[in-house]
């Protein structure tokens, strides 16, 4: 089946060929197409070019464009995705003037969500988890990282795993699968930290490995959470079952996280909302990939992540939702892109950027999505009738999307 759109009065992202992560300076750049067309056959993009070249025949289907906006879809490379229930009733308790730490120490927080989700069936939380994959993909995200961390025992967290690897199964885009055990600690285990750990590596990872549920390890590098030997001893194991690293760190204090993270080859440090000097060194002599999660900024009242000085100081950057029900429960791609120049001081081809190719990267999507490249998947976003595409984030309470394509097919 071919389709053929024209008339497009912009298409965005069009790289000949995946380009490198894009750092520094080059994140300016977002190559376009004026007055373009685009011909997908079946799930993959085939060719495109300017109107002068814009095949007659030898399609199957076309679609007139009339001057809207085409671009790759948003890549989200950090949620939360599957959990259980909700937590409005602490967003109610943070108005009232406790911080996120006090709800935490009070038996909210993850442990509220990890005790909901363990009194969730699998076929329940499959249903739950469906609809905010259905939703975000309406948002225009056109591959995910999933992350476990909401079930805290041997059978919860195995238990989000599978749900993730029934996604994989039933959707055509790409995801990835997290596992995230070390996310907060238990109540059983409130005195006992070193057993856990040690519960998480011995039993539960190999169980997870042997049933090929995770792509990426993950460790909540916090203070009151996991510390600097805590988060090692973590990514050691993963690397020994030949899971990558991708690490919660400086979502409040900037104690080391980042420097142990690029020792051990991480594949990303997400959050960062604290970003010392040092940190910006090591990122330098590393090829882990910054991650910002605006959006729970935004939620929590914290400070942003320091876009501006992380691309000025020739880094990558790459954006992501954190989709969650405790400190960001909204998987909107296009909010988090307007809040990324809004709050954090990006140009809307830095943001762009950041949430295509970058973080195309920052799971390792790269040579499926991320940019308009001829045998990438045809996941792309059809805006309304836009001025242009710096409309997209300028214009942030708005729905600009007409329509979003994934796998070559138009989602109803």
């Amino acid at each position: 089946m071919k389709i053929l759109f024209y008339n497009i009065k912009h298409l965005l992202q069009v790289r000949d060929k995946t380009p490198t992560i894009l750092k520094g300076e080059a994140m300016k750049d977002l190559p376009k197409v004026d007055d373009a067309w685009l011909l997908i056959e079946n799930d993959k993009i085939a060719d495109f070019g300017d109107m002068s070249t814009c095949p007659e025949s030898g399609f199957d289907e076309k679609h007139d464009l009339n001057g809207q906006i085409l671009l790759p879809t948003w890549v989200d490379s950090h949620t939360h995705l599957v959990y259980a229930g909700n937590r409005e009733g602490e967003f109610a308790d943070r108005i009232k003037g406790l911080t996120y730490q006090e709800i935490a120490e009070k038996g909210g927080g993850i442990l509220n969500s990890a005790k909901t989700l363990q009194n969730t069936s699998e076929e329940q939380l499959l249903l739950e988890t469906e609809a905010r994959l259905n939703e975000i993909m309406k948002f225009g995200t056109g591959a995910v990282e999933i992350k476990s961390g909401y079930g805290l025992t041997k059978d919860a967290e195995l238990k989000m795993l599978k749900v993730i690897s029934k996604l994989k199964n039933k959707y055509n885009l790409p995801i990835k699968s997290t596992f995230l055990a070390a996310h907060a600690l238990p109540k059983s285990y409130k005195d006992k930290k070193s057993d856990y750990i040690n519960m998480v590596i011995d039993e539960i990872l190999p169980e997870v490995v042997n049933q090929n549920l995770a792509d990426y390890i993950d460790v909540f590098c916090e203070k009151g959470y996991f510390d600097l030997e805590d988060t090692e001893k973590i990514i050691e194991a993963g690397k020994k079952h030949g899971l990558k690293a991708k690490i919660h760190v400086n979502q409040f204090n900037a104690f080391g996280g980042v420097e142990v993270a690029t020792k051990h080859q991480a594949l990303s440090v997400d959050h960062l909302e604290e970003l010392s000097v040092n940190d910006i060194v090591e990122l330098k002599k590393s090829e882990t990939i910054p991650v910002a999660l605006p959006s729970c900024s935004f939620f929590l009242t914290i400070p942003y992540t320091p876009g501006r000085q992380i691309i000025d100081n020739g880094l990558p950057l790459a954006l992501a939702t954190d989709y969650n029900p405790g400190s960001s429960p909204n998987g909107n791609m296009n909010f988090v892109v307007s809040l990324a120049c809004i709050k954090m001081n990006l140009t809307p081809e830095e943001a762009i950027n950041a949430a295509t190719i970058n973080a195309a990267y920052a799971m390792e999507v790269e040579n499926e999505v991320g940019s308009i490249t001829k045998g990438k998947l045809a996941n792309f976003i059809i805006t309304e009738k836009i001025p242009s595409y710096h409309y997209l984030p300028y214009a942030f309470g708005n729905n600009s999307i007409s329509q979003v394509w994934i796998g070559g097919k138009a989602l109803q």
